[in-house]
């Protein structure tokens, strides 16, 4: 992650742009009309697909009733996916020249993603996890190569921090080696320590300096990740009705779960971009809990897809767990989701009690909703639909109060 003291005023290279190489150098903080490239686009995309995979092992996992081992193995796909896709994109917030050979790469980054993506169904099947390893590794040596880079063409502290960069990186790769090496029963643990380990990089290596991140550009990739999870989580819970539809006629009993997945997608959407999160983004503590935070927005967001797919597989007698199981497939997710997201967002720009409490009050409702039975999902969506209009409405008023309060206000 990433922030500079020494922020340049133009991209890096554009000097030179046009030559197939280019010295990788810090972009500027205030650099106009910085948007998404198209590479940072196709690489979301690429790393969508081992989302999906994780999710459609989820699935299995609670349809079959593993509900702790499925919810330990997606965490730790779900955390390689994710902080791998995260150090990539602070990253090209701030060093992103585009030649040939960061194009090159950042290709064989999306290269380990795939492979990571192929040992997915065999982590959550027979606990094997060297394909899983071995795409997470060809993603942060990938990572490294560009620390590396970044940090030649730099001086004094900036060049300190991307070495820390480098290092750190290499040194939790070889700490990941656990998961190979120690017996199942250890798999966990090595999971939790290596993921504080991998968290704590970032702060160690810019302790005393900050790289050039860009706030807009930083806040527009995480709500285009955000958005392609989303429509993932649509497009898996389409396919299990679709199915649900054509081999169990069963559209009447299918009904309510897809018109409630379809609200709380929409809710979903709705709130995340409800207020423009760029603003709050001012330093890199704030930084770094938003963005590690984020792990539990886009990891929930895609475990309601796969709770919508639970749901459907037990309303037509595929999955092998109760009613009730398969209602918090959606609801815990959708709660957990709503909570992350005021923490994150909506505490800062809400005005007023009634204003901070819409969404814990939502998330505390949708867990009520977990007791209905097969309208669960529905009730959860219409809850999530009244929680979008009670604070459009309650934000609407305070803008009209602030409105009346300033043309009431003395002209001085």
């Amino acid at each position: 992650m990433t922030s500079s003291s020494t922020p340049s005023t133009a991209p890096s290279g554009r000097s030179s742009a046009g030559q197939p190489l280019r010295k990788l150098t810090a972009r500027g903080r205030d650099e106009a009309h910085r948007v998404a490239s198209p590479l940072e686009l196709f690489f979301d995309l690429c790393f969508v697909v081992a989302i999906a995979q994780a999710g459609f092992q989820l699935v299995h996992a609670l349809a079959e009733s593993h509900v702790g081992e499925g919810i330990m193995n997606y965490a730790m796909v779900f955390f390689a996916i994710w902080w791998a896709w995260m150090n990539f994109t602070w990253f090209a917030s701030a060093y992103d020249n585009d030649d040939v050979l960061y194009r090159v790469v950042t290709l064989v980054q999306i290269a380990g993603v795939l492979v990571l993506a192929a040992g997915v169904s065999r982590a959550f099947e027979e606990h094997e996890f060297l394909a899983v390893w071995l795409g997470y590794a060809i993603m942060r040596l990938a990572m490294v190569a560009q620390w590396l880079r970044a940090a030649r063409s730099a001086r004094g502290a900036e060049r300190t921090v991307a070495l820390r960069y480098a290092g750190g990186v290499l040194l939790c790769q070889v700490g990941w080696l656990g998961l190979l090496l120690l017996p199942e029963g250890g798999r966990p643990w090595v999971f939790l320590v290596m993921a504080v380990a991998e968290l704590c990089v970032p702060v160690y290596a810019e302790r005393q300096a900050q790289t050039a991140w860009h706030p807009h550009h930083i806040a527009e990739r995480y709500g285009l990740f955000t958005i392609i999870v989303l429509g993932e989580t649509i497009a898996a819970a389409t396919v299990a009705v679709k199915t649900g539809v054509d081999e169990n006629d069963a559209l009447t009993d299918l009904l309510p779960i897809a018109t409630g997945g379809l609200l709380i997608v929409f809710a979903a959407w709705w709130i995340y971009f409800a207020v423009p999160i760029h603003g709050h983004l001012r330093s890199n503590r704030q930084a770094f809990l938003w963005g590690y935070g984020h792990y539990l927005i886009f990891a929930s967001a895609a475990a309601i897809g796969a709770g919508l797919e639970v749901a459907v597989e037990e309303a037509v007698g595929k999955a092998h767990i109760s009613t009730l199981a398969a209602s918090a497939a959606v609801t815990l997710p959708t709660a957990l989701y709503l909570l992350t997201l005021w923490a994150l967002h909506s505490r800062h720009f809400k005005v007023g009690t009634a204003q901070q409490t819409v969404l814990p009050l939502t998330a505390l409702v949708v867990i009520c909703c977990t007791f209905l039975g097969e309208w669960a999902v529905l009730a959860t969506g219409l809850v999530s639909t009244l929680a979008v209009v009670t604070g459009t409405a309650l934000t609407a008023r305070q803008a009209a109060r602030d409105s009346a309060a300033k043309a009431a206000a003395p002209v001085s």
